[in-house]
């Protein structure tokens, strides 16, 4: 037994190795060196250090995973919390990226949050996603501007429904990501049965860098198959990780999986094949880096396993993210140069080039409108000016936050591969900001078409909160549409499927004190004309004076074919002599095409 305790929290006075610590440089530092050279750009070695200690990630998967129970354990072991809440927790607290009292209550989230926090000396921007399909703009935008992710899987549930959206909507940013496959302490936890669902249905070459010890309630922890040593939860809160060697029944197949893993990152990694193929056994470092490289090539993806809930290895998942997902450098960006015919160019991660940004979400808050700004170049500082791309309006930035949920953190400055919120900036979602020395702008984000529509009105006499909180979540979210029907005059808003829609309802009420009723749209029926009618009526109206009398006689049908100019009616005027004064028919026949579009 090693009496040796790892994974101590930042901030906590506990004993952390420092020989842990230094572990992850080697393996680091020479794929960022590598990637930074093969995207064409020179980075001082400032600079790389800088970026070499930065990840943005983003936890994403099906609703019920586990997502926000695990991004609590994530802030708590790095000391960015002190204290451990659950979702729809007893203590009425609640987890602490679910800052919405509608997100507290249902017991979901609804809006992606972001918060910022450290792990080894490395920085860590995390965004916490919605599980629903309902929701899926949050993901969309969220994948958009991060350079890997963290897809959650639960051990008995495995691939499921929106598991395949957030498996799409990775692939079309191509973003990098590792898996983890959480609540094995569940009865019917099968991690390998979910291994081989990854391999089928989402076609990914995923292999575990973990192996179980025990399974449902007998779950304890689990084997490094690239250390090759067995970690173990302790403490009240599993903030301690007991090292210890590997159990002698367990020795044998945790050796039978690090060979499979060992060949399977030669499959996709020149450098392991040449030592699988030489007979050689990989060092520890050799192989992190070859997982690395294939990791952010998109060729594999590692599997990690744990319990979030009975806070059971979360912190090795923590590892793996700065092991093998990308630095911001690390990760090939690209802009469209709008002065040059849209030309597409590579950007760098430099906080020294001139400044391009992109806003990917807008959110109302209790100061203004408050803009969640990626950094792609350049430094943003308090008081500067920056130039919408889209409407070449320049601005002034008053203030500069970091995000941590719903609280803020005042900063002068952010520097290149950050994400931060700005306020005071009035912008749509999707635009690019530069210095004004470019004309560059980032590639839009794709917005899914509303899938279900309901009518909507106020109860009681329409304020002015009412158009009021429409405008404003139109502004937020690209999937919520109003229009009011040409043809009922009812005011519609569609959205990606009931639940969205009746959250927005119910904001309404609380944010705005609006309280609405939602129905089904009415549809227009028409009718058309199948045979020939006559018609024959008497027009009598008393309007003082002399009043008004006519007597219209005619018949309506069928067109065989439409007329010359393309139009389905057709207006024939019959009449002889001067029974009908001239200055009458113009108006007789607008009538007659207006009662045709109403029918």
């Amino acid at each position: 037994m090693l009496g040796l305790f790892r994974y101590v929290p930042f901030a906590r006075n506990l004993f952390r190795s420092p020989t842990l610590i230094k572990r992850y440089s080697s393996a680091s530092a020479t794929a960022s060196s590598e990637s930074a050279l093969n995207y064409g750009f020179n980075y001082n070695r400032n600079e790389l250090n800088r970026l070499e200690k930065m990840r943005n990630i983003g936890i994403s998967a099906h609703i019920d995973s586990g997502k926000t129970t695990l991004t609590e354990r994530i802030l708590y072991y790095t000391g960015r919390i002190d204290a451990i809440h659950e979702v729809r927790g007893k203590d009425n607290v609640g987890a602490k990226m679910d800052s919405m009292e509608l997100e507290r209550e249902k017991g979901i989230t609804i809006q992606s949050a972001a918060t910022y926090t450290r792990w080894n000396d490395t920085s860590i921007n995390i965004i916490d996603t919605p599980g629903h399909v309902d929701f899926t703009i949050e993901v969309e935008r969220a994948l958009r501007v991060l350079d890997g992710a963290v897809l959650v899987l639960c051990s008995v549930g495995g691939v499921q429904s929106q598991t395949m959206t957030v498996d799409r909507q990775m692939k079309r940013y191509s973003v990098p990501r590792v898996v983890f496959i959480n609540k094995m302490d569940r009865a019917g936890a099968n991690p390998f049965r979910v291994i081989d669902q990854l391999k089928t249905k989402l076609r990914l070459n995923a292999n575990p860098v973990q192996y179980p010890i025990g399974a449902e309630n007998q779950f304890k922890g689990v084997i490094d198959l690239i250390e090759m040593k067995a970690y173990i939860n302790k403490g009240e809160n599993g903030e301690l990780i007991n090292v210890i060697e590997i159990p002698s029944e367990l020795l044998e197949v945790a050796e039978a999986k690090r060979a499979e893993l060992i060949e399977a990152v030669a499959d996709v990694d020149e450098e392991i094949a040449d030592i699988f193929l030489n007979e050689q056994e990989p060092t520890v470092e050799q192989l992190k880096a070859g997982i690395r490289r294939a990791t952010i090539g998109q060729k594999f993806v590692p599997v990690f396993l744990g319990s979030a809930y009975w806070n059971k290895s979360v912190q090795p998942l923590l590892d793996g993210v700065i092991d093998y997902l990308p630095s911001p450098h690390e990760v090939e960006s690209h802009a469209l140069d709008v002065a040059n015919n849209e030309q597409k160019i590579s950007i760098s991660s430099q906080s020294t080039e001139p400044l391009v940004c992109l806003a990917f979400k807008l959110e109302e808050g209790r100061f203004g409108q408050l803009t969640y700004i990626r950094m792609y170049q350049g430094t943003l500082k308090k008081g500067g000016w920056i130039v919408n791309s889209r409407t070449g309006k320049r601005v002034k930035i008053p203030r500069l936050v970091r995000m941590h949920s719903n609280e803020m953190e005042d900063v002068d400055s952010i520097s290149s591969g950050e994400i931060c919120a700005l306020f005071g900036v009035d912008c749509a979602s999707g635009d690019t900001f530069t210095d004004g020395s470019l004309s560059y702008s980032m590639t839009s984000i794709f917005v899914p078409q509303p899938v279900i529509s309901l009518s909507i009105e106020p109860k009681g006499k329409e304020g002015a909160n009412f158009s009021k909180a429409l405008s404003r979540f139109q502004r937020e979210d690209p999937t919520f549409r109003v229009h009011v029907d040409s043809e009922s005059k009812q005011t519609i808003i569609s959205g990606m499927g009931e639940l969205h829609l009746d959250i927005y309802v119910e904001r309404m009420k609380r944010e705005y004190n609006t309280e609405c009723v939602v129905g089904k749209p009415q549809v227009a029926f028409r009718e058309t004309i199948m045979n020939r009618i006559p018609f024959n009526y008497t027009h009598k109206k008393q309007s003082g004076g002399s009043g008004q009398f006519a007597k219209i006689s005619g018949y309506i049908e069928p067109l065989t074919e439409e007329t010359e100019d393309g139009r389905a009616v057709e207006f024939i005027d019959n009449t002889v002599g001067m029974n009908i004064p001239t200055n009458f028919l113009p108006a007789i026949e607008k009538g007659f095409y207006e009662i045709c579009e109403k029918g």
